[in-house]
């Protein structure tokens, strides 16, 4: 009995023993997961068993930021103070006259400067650069800093307010240059690249996606304005305009133009000039000297769900027509007030920046297609594109047709001449100052009774002045005799 108490108790233990064994290989070996105690065990760690997901990969865009860092030039402009040569002491302004009138014989009146500071694009080995209109805007002095260090005097070549866009152009060749990519081609989400000089910090590049299109954010300040900004999340700064926008290729997209900020430093959103405007406005500079502002001549605005049901739109889209003018290229075509453009020769619009950007690429004569939604039906119209001044030709600038180069006058031929504002004509060629008499060497002053004393004042009085009317021409010659000259600009 004894012997087989013992064989009955060996077996129960290890029976037990066997129980034992299948519970902890179940619980800590067999299941996927668990823990390895020996190093040999195949199992592992749960962070290391857990699948992954596919690994994101980014774009490479250090290609694209080497080609554009040698493209992107620092600009600094010189601008003339208000109210230089006077001072804001009282007492001096008593004695001496405001603005240092009547100053004491000696008193050396230097004229006081602000410094501005942005970015440019190289756009041709020849030197043409694009940056913004307002960083060069009424700079006495504008100087490029290349990448390599280089320094140059640039001249302007034209300007348009009403897209924040300037060309520029220096002495130099064989520059390296960025080519004009399709910014219509952008995607949401797209990468791209923002190249320029923020807070004077040469050759900064900072990356981010395309994060809306056609925004429009109020900012410009032209008589036409034409907003329809890439918005991006690339970082932008002071010092950033007139930049670079480029895509993961490294073609030239967008301008750098603004941010959107409530402290005057980047907080989340930057906003690019596209490049279907830019490249269409510098080429209308480079070949006519101004922007050539192709109009449909109607009054538009964007449709929401209020005005839908207003006016029995239906479904919401396209951009709304709420009046045309009186022999406008619209009126002309057929197009009447309540039609809906939904499209430009294909391009669909839906919004009034959408649509301006479409026709913005266009010239005065060109034709395009509309598609326009009339009482729930689609039609389609030509429409012949007109001019600022109602016609289909090219608008030539008036100040070309002056046929003139001009150039300051010093400090001191102001005082000897005693005068405060001018600028000389240095070189005549065929035009109407010629024609009118005018000599190499003669000081303007004024035009239309309008003080001057740069080129863009001069191109601003003209692009006020009737092409019908006369233009009152006055000035000095450095001899001291004083004269005045009158001619139209269209006879």
């Amino acid at each position: 009995m004894d012997s087989i108490k013992k064989i009955a108790k060996t077996l129960a233990i290890a029976f037990a023993g066997a129980i034992i064994a299948i519970f902890l290989y179940s619980k800590f070996i067999h299941e996927p997961g668990g823990v390895a105690l020996l190093g040999s065990s195949p199992v592992q760690f749960t962070s290391y068993n857990t699948p992954q997901g596919p690994q994101v990969q980014l774009p490479d865009l250090t290609q694209a930021a080497e080609k554009s860092v040698h493209a992107v030039v620092h600009i600094t402009t010189k601008v003339k103070a208000q109210g230089y040569g006077g001072n804001e002491n009282p007492l001096f302004d008593f004695f001496f006259g405001p603005k240092g009138y009547n100053q004491p014989k000696g008193y050396n009146q230097e004229p006081e400067y602000n410094m501005g500071s942005g970015s440019g694009v190289i756009i041709s080995p020849e030197g043409y650069i694009v940056t913004n209109n307002h960083v060069i805007d009424e700079a006495d002095n504008i100087e490029i800093v290349l990448n390599d260090n280089r320094k140059f005097t640039a001249k302007v070549i034209g300007r348009d307010p009403n897209t924040d866009i300037a060309l520029v152009k220096i002495d130099a060749k064989d520059l390296t240059y960025l080519v004009w990519g399709n910014s219509e081609a952008l995607k949401l989400g797209e990468w791209v690249l923002a190249v320029g000089n923020p807070f004077n910090l040469n050759s900064t590049v900072t990356a981010g996606i395309v994060s809306a299109k056609s925004r429009s954010i109020g900012i410009i300040s032209g008589q036409l304005p034409l907003e329809s900004f890439i918005q991006t999340d690339a970082a932008v700064n002071p010092g950033n305009s007139g930049g670079a926008l480029v895509n993961a290729s490294g073609d030239l997209v967008g301008i750098n133009a603004a941010i959107a900020s409530r402290t005057g430093s980047y907080s989340g959103y930057s906003f690019a000039v596209p490049a279907s405007i830019a490249r269409k406005v510098v080429d209308d500079l480079k070949q006519f000297g101004e922007v050539q502002r192709a109009m449909l001549g109607v009054e538009i605005k964007n449709i929401d769900d209020n005005l839908a049901k207003e006016e029995h739109l239906g479904k919401i889209e396209g951009v709304y027509v709420g009046k045309t003018s009186e022999d406008g290229a619209a009126r002309l075509a057929g197009i009447k007030a309540g039609d809906v453009i939904t499209s430009v020769n294909g391009n669909a619009v839906n919004t009034v920046s959408q649509l301006q950007e479409q026709i913005a690429k266009y010239r005065p004569g060109d034709k395009v297609a509309l598609t326009i939604k009339r009482e729930g039906t689609l039609k389609q119209f030509a429409v012949v594109l007109r001019n600022t001044k109602g016609g289909t030709s090219i608008v030539k600038e008036s100040f070309s047709v002056l046929g003139a180069e001009f150039g300051p006058i010093s400090e001191k031929d102001k005082e000897r001449l005693k005068i405060d504002e001018g600028i000389q004509v240095l070189n005549l060629t065929k035009g109407k100052l010629k024609d009118a008499g005018v000599k190499v060497g003669f000081i303007v002053t004024d035009i239309n009774k309008m003080a001057v004393s740069s080129v863009e004042d001069i191109k601003r009085v003209l692009s006020q002045a009737s092409t019908k009317k006369p233009i009152l021409v006055e000035g000095v010659y450095p001899g001291g005799e004083w004269t005045y000259y009158v001619f139209k600009l269209e006879e």
